[in-house]
């Protein structure tokens, strides 16, 4: 699990959160992303299933903590 603080906290369910945690992806986590179009669409859907929010959460995320879970997939894929 790797859990990334946000620069810019986040609502959720009426809640002020100030952190996301991410599990290590499994293979089944890449294949539910293969027919997606788009690879920041892709990334989106990563970041929501990994951390069990919706797309619509990640997506209002600031664009340097988006950047910052993008980051913590990647290093976690081992394409860091």
């Amino acid at each position: 699990m790797t859990t990334i603080t946000l620069r810019e906290p986040i609502e959720i369910n009426g809640a002020t959160v100030g952190y996301i945690t991410l599990r290590r992806p499994k293979v089944r986590d890449l294949e539910a992303i293969d027919k997606i179009q788009g690879e920041t669409a892709k990334t989106v859907a990563l970041i929501a299933n990994l951390a069990e929010l919706s797309p619509e959460t990640v997506r209002d995320l600031d664009a340097a903590d988006f950047a910052a879970a993008s980051k913590a997939v990647a290093d976690m894929l081992g394409n860091g």
